[in-house]
């Protein structure tokens, strides 16, 4: 069988991989080099200098093109520094459309620098695909999608996306951090693009910083390489390794990050002092039934916000947990808890944070893979 046949959970650990070929190595080793023998001026292995290509990255970069179904990958220093690439497809002038529910970096690298530079952004609610179609215009370039959303946990449809997006020869690209190939693929879905804070899921144990992009198709993935190339934000080849070890067991956390995730959700839908819970895997969750077309299941992120809930009570919650970690960013192998408005969506001012949702007294939870009693148990005697 060859390995592009592979299903997902085999593709995690042999998707793109091979033996080293010096000696066999069953992990790739850690290329730690800058620059790469040779015989003659051009004459090298495949390799001259690490910025522009090292086999430890390509290995990582082979294994995120295989898992995303896709054909080619590539690596970044970090999550923003494959936003970077990605904007930088366009020109002064050109038009982006954005879901108004996003990651607070996202949103400023937009606002901050690249409007800056004369590219133009609007931030629109994306629940009904259908309603994008107003904002393209002849300048429009891009859609950038994030699904399920952060903090909101949004789901918007990528495949009704993708057909609007192509109508009008429109690139999609998707942030898939919150999801993972494991539980959704937007490529096969139409999508152009696919992002990823590897810094997450994909690495999973909350002890490396990486970017990725994942495309179909050779002339996109051309001009991006050329991006990654001039631009220089590549990963490192410890990091690399880091990422490649990750995707390894991916599979197996993601499934006890969504068996923990629906028990937390759950829990925290019948507590009496809790007003609301945001959990795609909810029935009466906004678009739960795209979520469950589209995701093999819903995910360990969960966003809520506590009754009669204040600025004050949320932070007194996340200063009474002891399992849950309060700290920045997610999808380790350990829960964490957010305060978005103070931490991770601090960036955007506080009238555009609120008007998707994002109010003060939200709180957000990474799921980890701990006993979910455990969690259970934090959970409850934090919110008194």
């Amino acid at each position: 069988m060859g390995k592009e046949q592979l299903k997902f959970n085999s593709k995690t650990i042999h998707g793109g991989q091979f033996p080293d070929k010096a000696y066999g190595a069953v992990m790739p080793p850690i290329y730690q080099t800058s620059t790469y023998a040779q015989s003659t001026p051009g004459g090298h292995k495949g390799y001259e200098y690490s910025r522009s290509a090292n086999p430890t990255r390509s290995a990582l970069e082979n294994s995120l093109a295989s898992i995303e179904n896709g054909t080619y990958g590539l690596a970044f220093g970090s999550g923003l520094a494959a936003i970077d690439a990605v904007i930088k497809l366009l020109s002064p002038g050109d038009e982006v459309i954005s879901t108004n529910d996003l990651y607070g970096g996202s949103y400023r690298i937009f606002k901050r620098i690249f409007e800056n530079y004369g590219i133009v952004f609007h931030f629109v609610g994306m629940q009904d695909a259908s309603a994008i179609a107003q904002y393209i215009n002849k300048n429009t370039k891009l859609i950038w999608v994030e699904t399920p959303t952060n903090p909101m946990m949004n789901i918007i449809d990528i495949k009704a996306v993708a057909a609007l997006a192509k109508k009008h020869q429109v690139l999609l690209a998707v942030d898939n951090t919150f999801a993972t190939p494991y539980l959704q693929l937007p490529l096969d879905l139409g999508a152009d693009i696919v992002m990823h804070s590897a810094t997450k899921y994909l690495g999973g144990h909350s002890d490396v910083v990486v970017g990725a992009l994942v495309v179909k198709d050779k002339e996109l993935a051309d001009k991006l390489y050329f991006i990654q190339n001039a631009s220089g934000a590549v990963c490192g080849p410890m990091d690399s390794f880091l990422v490649l070890r990750g995707i390894k067991t991916l599979h197996v956390r993601m499934q006890r990050h969504c068996e923990n995730g629906r028990a937390v959700a759950e829990f925290l839908a019948k507590h009496p002092k809790i007003e609301k819970v945001y959990w795609p895997g909810f029935e009466d969750h906004p678009n739960h039934q795209i979520a469950k077309s589209q995701m093999k299941d819903f995910g360990g992120m969960i966003s809520f916000v506590p009754k009669n809930g204040s600025y004050k009570e949320a932070i007194a919650i996340v200063e009474r947990l002891q399992l849950f970690t309060l700290a920045e960013s997610l999808g380790g192998v350990e829960s964490l808890a957010g305060h978005p408005a103070s931490m991770t969506h601090a960036s955007i001012p506080a009238e555009e944070r609120e008007k998707s949702g994002v109010v003060d007294a939200l709180i957000r939870l990474s799921v980890g893979i701990e006993d979910r009693e455990d969690l259970i148990a934090d959970l409850n005697q934090a919110i008194q």
